[in-house]
């Protein structure tokens, strides 16, 4: 197939809910991102949170994020992808909006009735409810809404325009850091948001292919969760490929705390947040056409191994530069692996619940973020603040990547389901 051929195909092989889906995914993402990079720092140095405390509440946001996605798939098969994302973005604007106003005067009723850790944590949560209907609706369109023949290719962009707002994400973060209050980082998630809100409301049509059946009652939706929860195979690769994300987080809760603290106080840590994302914008497409025909299960172990033993860098010469060319070789792997993963789990669904499969494709992001919150935390205080060995932080999280590595290998020539069974 020569190259314009295969232009006319990619133009071709998407509907116009594809497109729309996957740009509102765009601002979702500079959204999220944004609040994510200064989430650490601003708990740690402007609600003046232990840091061990400050890592704990990062993950737990980042942790119920893509944990309630699970559901959210459920729900999204059941309320239809239209009525679902326009919800999620309305409940994301108002999230954002109150995770930026802790520190208001209006709100100090609430504060002095409660423990800040408590409400913290609670307003924590409410982002959550927005994003796990998001994430399964734009993945969910993207196999409805492309021809397959292009699907793997809607996957990698897909995955471009996610790293492109989460490129933005941080960039705007930095900026607003220079130029006003911290607080006002979540006051413009909140607004990009809510734009999305009405460009579903006003451009997106529910997708519809042939092969599809009537969306599912709550009966139905609530045996189909149940019958992916019960194949032991399936459950069992998600929670290896758990442990990726465990060290894929680190680079938002470790990382900036360990340059600040035992590299350089003056970095812009949100700034250097960028790098991974810059990274895939710029490789993503061409990584995709040169590893296509590997395997996806085997493209997953590869791209897991590479990020893990992406830390040596930065272990060899503590360095802000170090960190970038780490965050660089990380989001490598994660070219690798990302869009094959997606594609691997979208084979597996039955027609009609691609939300419920693609919801559970998001649970060991959750996973990965909850405990690595907890474990980047207990990584830091113990070999920063009590040992004073930071380096040996890098080596616990390289062994943790590689391990992981080793288990998906093992899996793979073992337990792997076949395509459109997940439990064979």
């Amino acid at each position: 197939m020569t190259f314009s051929e295969r232009l006319t195909e990619i133009r071709t092989g998407f509907e116009r809910p594809f497109w729309v889906a996957n740009v509102s995914e765009l601002f979702e993402r500079l959204s999220y991102s944004a609040a994510f990079a200064s989430l650490a720092r601003y708990l740690h140095e402007t609600l003046n949170f232990r840091v061990e405390q400050a890592s704990s509440l990062t993950g737990l946001f980042g942790g119920l994020v893509w944990f309630l996605a699970v559901f959210g798939g459920t729900i999204a098969d059941r309320l239809g992808f239209r009525r679902s994302l326009s919800l999620a973005y309305l409940i994301l604007s108002c999230s954002y909006f109150l995770l930026g106003s802790i520190g208001s005067p209006w709100l100090a009723p609430v504060r002095n009735a409660m423990p800040l850790g408590v409400l913290v944590t609670l307003v924590l949560m409410l982002p959550a409810l927005g994003v796990s209907l998001v994430k399964p609706c734009v993945v969910g369109t993207t196999a409805r809404a492309s021809k397959e023949n292009v699907r793997s290719i809607g996957y990698s962009i897909y995955y471009t325009l996610v790293n492109i707002g989460g490129a933005a994400g941080p960039y705007i973060a930095s900026w607003v850091h220079q130029h006003m209050r911290v607080e006002n980082v979540f006051r413009v998630a909140a607004l990009s948001v809510f734009a999305m809100f009405f460009a579903v409301l006003l451009l997106f049509k529910e997708p519809r292919r042939s092969d599809d059946t009537q969306p599912p009652g709550f009966s139905q939706s609530a045996r189909n969760f149940v019958t992916v929860v019960t194949h032991p195979r399936f459950m069992l690769f998600l929670l290896i490929f758990s442990v990726y994300w465990v060290v894929y987080w680190q680079e938002f809760i470790v990382l900036p705390l360990y340059i600040h603290d035992y590299i350089d106080s003056k970095a812009n840590t949100d700034l250097l947040l960028v790098t991974g994302t810059l990274t895939v914008i710029a490789l993503q497409l061409l990584v995709s056409l040169l590893t296509q025909r590997i395997p996806a299960f085997q493209a997953i172990t590869l791209g897991t191994l590479i990020s893990g033993l992406s830390c040596l860098i930065l272990i060899a010469r503590p360095s802000v530069l170090m960190a970038v060319l780490m965050l660089f070789a990380i989001s490598v792997g994660e070219i690798i692996q990302s869009p094959r993963y997606y594609e691997y789990i979208s084979r597996l669904a039955p027609p009609g619940q691609q939300g419920t499969y693609m919801g559970f494709a998001f649970l060991p992001i959750g996973i990965g973020s909850l405990v690595g919150g907890w474990y980047g935390g207990k990584l830091i205080h113990h070999f920063g603040e009590v040992t004073h060995q930071p380096a040996r932080i890098w080596w616990a999280i390289t062994a943790v990547g590689v391990a992981t590595a080793a288990l998906l290998w093992i899996y793979d020539k073992t337990l792997k389901p076949v395509s459109g069974s997940p439990s064979t």
